[in-house]
């Protein structure tokens, strides 16, 4: 399911866990999280475009009022008498999202009683009422960058280059144009030609690295040269101020013109959540789902402490020796009943 709600990054970071043979551990433990979290709160974070299907809303007589069992954000097509060769379309003058003046998600339609129109069962009230539309929490988006290549050629590519690694991270949906697309590896590459400026000593605090002019790279990517990762906090013209050694790689010394590969390169499922495939051109504009910032903070914490655990092998203690610390799942524990008295989606009775 393409709706994590943090990033492999994320969680490297805050649980200053290096090296690339636990990313796919990490990968399921968020996966894990994310699910937990629908489960819990009864809804999802990553909108999700789908035709769900309702029986005839026959409550005390009135079938006008149809409750929904998912948050709806918006509706495309409404639908009576479903189950029929011939079903009856729905036009949005004749109905109410609901409640109103809150907004999405919204919890029921209402018939509009001033128009003709009703939800009727048809040949059977089962599955009459056809809903398709946008489901979720909410649609919120934050600006990812632009495609600079990968996916202008054909609509089943799978590679995408993006023009600014430190904005997507492994695991994020996003949003090219009506597209949504899952975010499932990265990969160092070449793109054009960046070279060192001058040689690298195998040391750990020499982290000005000087790159020919025209390179692009900005604050917060990863850059690659030969085998050791580098982490860019800071660019002043063509000299980087970087972290050497990054990612649990080896330390090593570099010579003048040595080629620097950026993370750029992004493999991506296409078509998640229910959205249809497209060829994008070259600097369409990217933008990326963004949970809201309490959720995406407790699925780290729950990605951190199921990965302590797992090291620990299920003990009572993480670590050894003098790091030995007991485990405790008290804050967690106070953290799910917050997000549950935020966010938990009521139940309906009958649906």
């Amino acid at each position: 399911m393409a709706n994590w709600y943090c990033t492999r990054e994320q969680v490297k970071r805050a649980g200053n866990i290096h090296g690339a043979d636990k990313d796919a551990i990490i990968d399921r433990l968020i996966e894990s999280a994310g699910r937990e979290l629908d489960l819990l709160l009864r809804r999802r974070f990553i909108p999700e475009t789908a035709t769900r299907l309702y029986r005839w809303p026959d409550r005390n007589g009135s079938g006008y009022t149809l409750w929904l069992d998912q948050d709806l954000l918006s509706i495309t097509t409404l639908q009576s008498k479903a189950q029929n060769a011939t079903p009856t379309t729905i036009v949005a003058a004749d109905y109410f999202l609901e409640p109103h003046p809150l907004g999405a998600p919204y919890n029921r339609i209402e018939i509009d009683l001033s128009s003709s129109a009703a939800f009727e069962a048809g040949d059977t009230p089962q599955r009459s009422i056809s809903v398709n539309g946008s489901w979720g929490y909410g649609n919120a988006t934050r600006t990812a960058g632009t495609v600079p290549s990968g996916l202008s050629s054909s609509p089943s590519a799978t590679i995408l280059v993006c023009s600014n690694a430190a904005l997507i991270g492994v695991g994020e949906a996003l949003l090219i144009e009506t597209e949504q697309l899952f975010v499932s590896d990265r990969a160092f590459d070449n793109l054009g030609i960046i070279l060192l400026n001058g040689a690298l000593t195998a040391d750990m605090n020499n982290v000005s690295v000087v790159v020919d002019a025209g390179h692009g790279l900005v604050a917060g990517e990863t850059i690659k040269v030969e085998s050791e990762e580098m982490y860019i906090g800071y660019v002043n013209s063509n000299t980087l101020t970087v972290i050497r050694g990054y990612n649990g790689t080896v330390l090593a010394s570099h010579a003048d013109n040595t080629a620097v590969q950026v993370n750029r390169t992004l493999t991506v499922e296409r078509g998640v959540n229910g959205t249809t495939v497209a060829a994008h051109a070259a600097v369409t504009a990217i933008n990326k789902y963004q949970p809201p910032f309490d959720v995406e903070s407790h699925c780290v914490a729950e990605v951190l402490a199921a990965f302590a655990q797992e090291q620990a092998h299920f003990g009572r203690t993480v670590g050894m020796g003098e790091g030995a610390r007991e485990f405790s799942s008290r804050d967690l524990a106070g953290r799910r009943k917050e997000l549950v008295g935020r966010y938990q989606r009521l139940r309906v009775a009958g649906i």
